[in-house]
């Protein structure tokens, strides 16, 4: 499974980038207001720090509007994958860029017949908001398993991007059903590197280890 990281902010991408995690990176309006200064900045450094995939999105509801801002979200870099909502608009951007040779991320999916609809048009990837739907009572989980038993029913090239992830448990879970791609927010990848124990363990070896330079002054790894 991938695992992009859902930011703009450039000090979390390095850092999880330098540990070899990162396979992608989601942007949205939302995220980029929240990092400030220049979006064009910001979203040329992400497309050259990331070799894989960057998630940018489209600002406009229009049709036309989606098309034009497609097109020039696609000159920030080679892997640039035009992120437009899930509306009929946005279905309608969604074939014509996808048939152009541009990558498409359909995002704000909430059910299943909207995947699918997605995966239709040509969408390179689907991202369903499974926090989202928790925080109103639904089982986001569940309409993770729907979709991947609908895609692998027919050829559908379309990758599940698992979006609105809450915390580790989602990931884990996300993972069993075979979701193709999970993006997190930094504090949630965070979350996933540490374990109690582990910190336990090495403050034991650590610990052991002045207990044994103390008998023998001159011991080295």
């Amino acid at each position: 499974m991938k695992i992009f990281l859902d930011t703009a902010n450039l000090n979390s991408i390095k850092k999880f980038n330098d540990m070899g995690l990162l396979d992608g990176i989601t942007t949205n309006p939302s995220l980029m207001s929240k990092e400030g200064g220049n979006p064009k900045d910001v979203m040329e450094e992400i497309t050259k720090i990331i070799k894989g995939d960057v998630s940018l999105e489209v600002v406009s509801t229009e049709y036309s509007g989606m098309i034009d801002e497609g097109k020039r979200l696609c000159k920030y870099g080679d892997n640039v994958v035009v992120k437009v909502p899930m509306t009929p608009d946005g279905l309608k951007a969604c074939k014509l860029l996808s048939s152009e040779g541009i990558p498409v991320n359909v995002t704000l999916i909430f059910s299943a017949n909207q995947a699918l609809l997605a995966a239709k048009s040509g969408a390179k990837y689907v991202s369903p908001f499974i926090g989202r739907l928790d925080d109103v009572g639904q089982d986001g989980i569940h309409l993770i398993k729907e979709i991947k038993e609908i895609f692998s029913n027919y050829d559908f090239e379309t990758q599940i991007l698992v979006a609105s992830i809450r915390h580790p448990v989602h990931v884990v879970d996300a993972a069993k059903i075979g979701a193709d791609v999970v993006t997190l927010p930094p504090a949630v990848l965070d979350k996933m590197l540490q374990h109690p124990l582990t910190k336990i363990g090495l403050e034991n070896f650590l610990s052991d280890w002045e207990k044994l330079k103390a008998g023998n002054p001159n011991v080295k790894i």
